[in-house]
Order: structure tokens, then sequence, then C-alpha cells
């Protein structure tokens, strides 16, 4: 029983400072390890780097609150940024068109993985591991495997430019996002509907919530934050590129785990994702300026991930469920 209370403590203690003394510990030994971290350039490379994740966290945080996952967001990325470049370069869009256009193909991919999951019972995990490769498949295919060039320079500027002469452009587009989802999440019924389905999906079902169109919603939520952040990194990178977003699936679902949210749902704060994507941002830039070698890399951020999961775990088996 002691033991119980005791971890109890432990899993309270980290949900309310651990997140922040783990990116606390982290500023510390990268800014002593690397003189170059601290500097003005580093912390803007680092800001980019954050928001692409973290724009795609809004949507996976409420994957996650109710009970499922998405691991597409990495293809959808992909696929976005050829896209939209795709409509521009090739159809002649005018970048509102593109945009939008591209936000509603990507919102019938979570559609469609919502409905695998709701309505043929296919565990999100394979239903999206599915709907990943069917999307790989496409941007492949649209643009012959190969990168999609003559981006125009006001397209670039999401990616690249300032605004009031200091802050990237992306990291704007990240701001609202989140402020988007913490209205939602927190200030709105569909928001407290959201929680409720991840914390008893057959409960709110009975008490006379649509909870297949709650899940649909979150992952029609999860494809477009992915697709903005891929349209982002493409005006970052000045090219549609199809092969980017390998990784990216792994690094939104780390953020997101570490910032509180639990993989059975209905627990979660999209402010404490925010910590969390700022961890993996930076984890990222750190290792990079280290000179730590790819390959480590990976071993590192998988731990990182199993911690994440470990921890957000606990409290599930502390309380015996």
């Amino acid at each position: 029983m002691s033991t119980t209370i005791s971890m109890r403590k432990v899993i309270s203690l980290y949900e309310k400072f651990g997140i922040i003394l783990i990116l606390l510990l982290e500023v510390l030994i990268f800014s002593l390890a690397s003189g170059k971290f601290l500097t003005p350039t580093n912390l803007f490379l680092v800001g980019r780097q954050v928001s692409f994740y973290g724009i795609s966290a809004v949507g996976m945080t409420m994957v996650l609150l109710v009970g499922e996952i998405d691991i597409s967001v990495g293809t959808i990325l992909g696929f976005s940024g050829c896209f939209s470049a795709f409509l521009m370069v090739k159809q002649a869009f005018p970048i509102p068109a593109a945009f939008v256009v591209t936000l509603l193909v990507c919102c019938i991919f979570g559609l469609t993985s919502g409905s695998l999951t709701t309505y043929l019972k296919i565990p999100s995990l394979i239903g999206t591991l599915a709907m990943q490769i069917i999307i790989k498949g496409i941007t492949y295919l649209m643009t012959n495997a190969r990168p999609i060039n003559g981006l125009s320079n006001e397209y670039k500027f999401l990616g690249q430019g300032f605004v009031l002469g200091k802050i990237p452009t992306p990291i704007i587009a990240m701001a609202l996002i989140f402020i988007l989802g913490f209205i939602i999440l927190n200030k709105m019924y569909i928001g407290r509907r959201i929680y409720a389905v991840g914390g008893n999906k057959e409960a709110s079902r009975l008490s006379g919530i649509k909870t297949n169109r709650i899940v649909i919603g979150t992952f029609m939520v999860s494809a477009v934050t992915a697709a903005i952040a891929g349209m982002l990194m493409s005006a970052r990178l000045g090219t549609g590129q199809p092969s980017i977003g390998s990784d990216f699936a792994m690094d939104v679902l780390t953020a997101t785990v570490l910032g509180g949210v639990t993989l059975q749902g209905g627990k979660g704060s999209v402010l404490n994702v925010l910590v969390g994507a700022f961890i993996i941002g930076i984890l990222s830039n750190g290792l990079v300026l280290c000179g730590v070698l790819e390959y480590w890399q990976w071993i590192i951020k998988g731990l990182v991930f199993l911690f994440a999961v470990a921890m957000s775990n606990l409290d599930y088996f502390t309380s015996g469920r």
C-alpha cells in the first residue's frame, strides 16, 4: 500500500514538474556541450523544427485522447507538401486554392482512417499503417519519385520568412494552432466529448454521444494538422520532397506522450504537449550539434519514446487497471 502511494506521488510530481525539468536539463546539457546551442541563429532553427512537430502534435493529441493512434502523419506530411507543390507548379493553382484543396484531400485520408477504425473495427494501429503505405504510394506516383521544384517566393516565405522581422512564420502558425487546440479541448463542448470518449467509450455511447463521429473527427483533425505541417515544411525546403517524413510520426508521438497524453485515452493537456514538442526538437538539434551519429540518434529517440510511454503507463499500473 505504501509503495502504491509513493508511486502515485512520483507520478503526480512528474505530471506537474517532470517535463519542465527535462526541458531545462536538456537545455543545460546542450548549452554546456556546444557553444553554438544558445546562439540566436540556432534558437531560431530550433523554433522552426519544433513548429512542424508541434502543429501535428495538436491533432495527434486528439486522436490519443479518444484512445486511438495515428501513425500515418509522416506520409501525410510528405504528401501534402508534394501535392500543394504539384498544384501550384504543375496546375498553376494560386497559393490559397492549393492549400484548401490539399487540406480537403487530407481530410479524406483522415475520414478513411477513422472509418476503418469505427465501422470496420480495424485497430487504428493497423488501419493507419495501411493508410501510411497507400498515401506513400500515391505520393511517389504523383511525383514520379522526384522533388517538385519551382515554388514561388511567396510560398517559400511561409516556411522561411519572419514576422515582425524576428519571429519565424512557422512558429506563428504553431502558436495559432495550439491556441485553437486549447480552446477546442478546454472551452468547447466537443472537447469534453473527446475526453469522455477516451475515458469510457461505451458509457459515452450510452449517454448519447455519437462516439463514432467523435473518433472520426479526431482522425480528420490529425490529418489536417499533419497537412499544414507538410505544406510549411515544403515551403521551408523550397521543394516538394516525397521522401520526407519517414521518422516524423515517431517524433510527433514521442512529443505527445512526453506531454502527458496517455495511450489509453482520456487524459492529457495540449499545453504540456507543446513542452514535449520542444523537448524533441531540442534533442534532435542538440544531438546534431554534438556530432552524434544519426544511428545513435535513432537509438536515443527510441529510448526517449519508451521512457515517455512507461511514465504514461505508471498511473494505470498503480491503480490496478
